[in-house]
């Protein structure tokens, strides 16, 4: 247990009428969890500019994210994850248990500090093996800066944890029932049962299921009021038509990337990777090496522009993760989806899904050769566009969310804060 040597923040009367947001997301892979906690801060600070937010992550990248207006990133030492699952520190020489115990004494002091009027927890309860139990006992005892209660507390879930077996053992093992009923006021699924109910497939119990409030995908209005870094580089306007291919934060998205650099593009159109940020350089010197060997093909390696990026363009290759499928189905842009298939079965469960509605085509990993997709990428580009099936998806989740903040947290006002 660490305790801090500060003093205590004694405020007598807070007069501000500016509410408090927190979001935490472990971020052990790839940019997901924290690129979906800033669509839900924008979503709130639009609804109300007198919301200031603070955003706590694992990925030291989202400093160079888009962001909403008032809102700070402070990033925690990183975890890292390998293909089997598994956890590491991702810079410090340090054994994971150290690097927990750190990680949780900074956000137990950033939370309880910052008086959050809600914090939103992305995916884990707990935090990652646990990290955040002292910060959710700790903010028991906290009154939240214009609420004078203590902080209301959301735990925020994708559409699909993973394949239904494997969804139950995990909330089983890390008891994430318990915690629900222990700390949590709402349980938001970021998802439209008719695609995916995460509440039968998880075989939630009562207590957690009443807490249950399905948002809708948080898919259009995703970069409204976001504000770009100011210190973000100038590229080149890419030359239109073009046809996409995205693979998420690029630690296994290589073959894909691969097979579409391989592939033979519709006449007048050249295609473009986005290889993320975390593909091992040497292969993303390879894709480069394949680019300069043809005239028809762009690589990048990072982008903050992904929603206008895959809005422009003439179709889109993409592995399965929840943002990257919300910005198409949010388009009328035609997207084939090659899910990753392991650790997690996530992606490949709702891709099949959303292939049996129509509103996207799949193909398996295993399937997705060069020719393969050149073969879809022909017929895409000529494929009448607004897939029927996606108009009848709830896709505004983003617009639901600051009703579903006030029903946690009434309008601000004079809070009288005991010394």
């Amino acid at each position: 247990m660490v305790t801090s040597r500060w003093p205590p923040i004694v405020e007598d009367v807070t007069t501000t009428d500016r509410r408090r947001i927190a979001f935490y997301s472990h971020d052990t892979q790839g940019l997901g969890h924290v690129r979906r906690n800033i669509a839900l801060a924008g979503a709130i600070v639009a609804a109300d500019p007198d919301t200031d937010v603070l955003l706590l992550t694992g990925a030291p990248q989202a400093t160079a994210l888009p962001l909403p207006p008032n809102t700070e990133v402070v990033t925690i030492p990183g975890v890292a994850k390998d293909e089997g699952g598994g956890y590491s520190a991702a810079t410090f020489a340090m054994d994971l248990p150290a690097l927990l115990s750190l990680r949780a004494s900074l956000l137990t002091t950033a939370l309880t500090a910052f008086r959050p009027d809600v914090v939103v927890v992305d995916k884990v309860a707990r935090g990652l093996d646990g990290e955040l139990e002292p910060a959710l006992r700790a903010l028991a005892g906290v009154r939240g800066h214009t609420s004078g209660q203590r902080p209301r507390l959301v735990l925020g879930l994708r559409d699909v944890l993973d394949d239904p077996a494997t969804a139950r053992r995990e909330w089983r093992v890390d008891r994430t029932s318990e915690a629900i009923e222990e700390h949590y006021d709402a349980v938001w699924v970021y998802g439209d049962p008719t695609v995916h109910d995460l509440v039968a497939a998880s075989g939630l119990p009562a207590s957690v299921t009443r807490k249950v409030r399905h948002t809708g995908y948080l898919a259009t209005g995703r970069d409204d009021g976001l504000v770009p870094p100011r210190d973000e580089p100038r590229r080149r306007p890419l030359r239109r038509p073009y046809v996409l291919c995205m693979v998420g934060g690029g630690q296994d998205g290589w073959e894909t990337a691969l097979a579409f650099a391989r592939a033979h593009y519709p006449e007048g159109h050249t295609g473009v990777i986005v290889t993320g940020p975390y593909m091992q350089p040497s292969l993303r010197r390879r894709l480069t090496d394949i680019a300069r060997e043809r005239d028809d093909l762009v690589v990048r390696d990072f982008v903050t522009d992904s929603t206008t990026l895959i809005g422009r363009a003439a179709a889109v290759v993409t592995m399965g993760g929840y943002n990257t499928v919300c910005e198409v189905l949010a388009t009328d842009v035609p997207g084939l989806v090659v899910p990753r298939v392991r650790p997690r079965q996530e992606q490949l469960v709702r891709a099949r899904r959303l292939a049996a509605l129509g509103a996207l085509d799949m193909c398996h990993p295993t399937e997705a050769s060069a020719p393969a997709l050149g073969h879809w990428l022909a017929a895409a580009v000529n494929r009448p566009h607004t897939p029927f099936a996606r108009q009848r998806l709830a896709l505004d989740g983003l617009a639901r969310i600051p009703n579903a903040i006030a029903d946690l947290v009434p309008a601000p006002h004079l809070t009288e804060v005991a010394s």
